[in-house]
């Protein structure tokens, strides 16, 4: 006797075995705009099963007025086939932000009936994005070194003959002298915050829960700059604790979070941060001090409706003195790079008008990474103080 889930997908023919062993989405789409056919990879992508996918128009599964729409009408038109990348497919079912390659060719065999394939970004796409941060960060570590040598002296010098011509000078010449050992400080402020990439010690990390790490960040924020703005939470509470410095993720939360509130604040009370965190298996990346490549399950995202980062930035948005701020020292950013770097992260951006999202891939804690972490720390003979738990 053959089982439902036989009867619901007979036996496939060779042909039907070839798609469904693809890895990637493939659809037939016919002259009315009705889905015909699809593998066992379109199911996955959309979420939907065949027999329901065959019920459904592509209009129905894609977002309003999207690219691959038009793209079928073309194809039909020219009857030749067209390629377009980095399209959004993402809709509010699938849980949004996916972004493919488009592969549309027509079926010469059976007219108005087209191919469609849709190949996902590749993970290699923020890992390159990762790396070129982290070289980022560590181009200024020299130069840091060299403003905190050469730098600081002079301008501690600077500023205490300001500080004794001060005490012989009228009134107007003090507001001169003020300004003098104001704008010194400024820049001593601004060396500080850069040595901060020159830090190569091992970072101490072990079990954090997450949502307390947010928890803490979000009462921060509400009780200073982010008072009038709404927070929604979206979180997985099943989450494993994420292997991690716990004093360090509360830097690079509270950063992004304030970034966030600035962006909205313009927008009084439709001003909204989204935290949200979720389980997303499958991306895995090599470390430094790690033979084996790590796992990068844990996503946290930091998302606001702001205004959006403009696009010539996004591509540099993490590298050193970039920022869309006027006042903005465009070091935030490059640090929190640095830091989730530093654990075997990946930070990425995706911004449009009213949606930009910060997200944060990170490796869970394990038994094995933990004793990795310590033969590593032992080997540069430093000791450092036990990580800070979850709540």
């Amino acid at each position: 006797m053959s089982s439902a889930a036989e009867h619901r997908r007979p036996v496939p023919s060779d042909s039907e075995a070839i798609l469904d062993a693809l890895p990637n989405p493939v659809l037939m789409i016919g002259p009315d705009g009705k889905i015909v056919g699809a593998n066992m990879a379109t199911e996955a992508f959309f979420e939907i099963s065949t027999q329901f996918l065959k019920r459904q128009s592509l209009k129905e599964l894609v977002p309003f007025g999207s690219p691959l729409l038009a793209l079928i009408d073309q194809v039909r038109s020219s009857n030749s086939p067209v390629n377009e990348y980095k399209v959004d497919l993402g809709t509010p079912r699938m849980g949004g932000d996916r972004q493919v390659d488009l592969h549309v060719a027509p079926m010469t065999d059976r007219p108005g009936h087209i191919v469609v394939m849709l190949q996902e970004r590749s993970i290699a796409d923020k890992m390159d994005r990762q790396l070129t941060h982290r070289s980022a960060a560590r181009s200024v570590i020299a130069l840091a070194a060299m403003l905190a040598h050469e730098i600081k002296n002079p301008l501690s010098g600077i500023r205490g003959a300001a500080q004794l011509l001060e005490q012989q000078a009228s009134s107007e010449d003090r507001m001169l002298t003020r300004l003098i050992c104001d704008e010194a400080d400024r820049i001593v402020t601004l060396v500080d915050r850069m040595e901060v990439f020159g830090d190569d010690r091992p970072v101490a990390r072990g079990p954090v829960n997450i949502h307390s790490v947010l928890d803490h960040v979000k009462r921060l924020a509400q009780s200073g700059f982010a008072r009038n703005i709404r927070f929604v939470e979206d979180y997985d509470p099943s989450l494993p604790p994420v292997l991690a410095n716990q004093d360090q993720l509360i830097q690079v939360f509270l950063n992004l979070v304030k970034n966030a509130a600035e962006a909205v604040v313009d927008l009084g009370t439709d001003a909204e941060i989204q935290l949200t965190t979720a389980f997303r298996p499958g991306v895995r990346l090599s470390v430094p001090g790690q033979k084996s490549r790590v796992s990068l399950p844990l996503e946290f995202c930091v998302k606001d409706n702001g205004p959006g980062v403009p696009e010539d930035l996004l591509p540099n948005l993490f590298d050193p003195f970039v920022t869309t701020k006027q006042t903005g020292s465009g070091l935030g950013l490059a640090l929190v790079a640095k830091i989730v770097g530093d654990h075997g992260g990946i930070i990425e951006c995706e911004s449009q008008p009213r949606k930009t999202t910060f997200r944060v891939l990170m490796p869970m804690y394990s038994t094995s990474i933990k004793h990795a972490d310590r033969s590593r720390d032992d080997s540069a003979g430093k000791s450092s103080p036990a990580p800070q738990g979850a709540k």
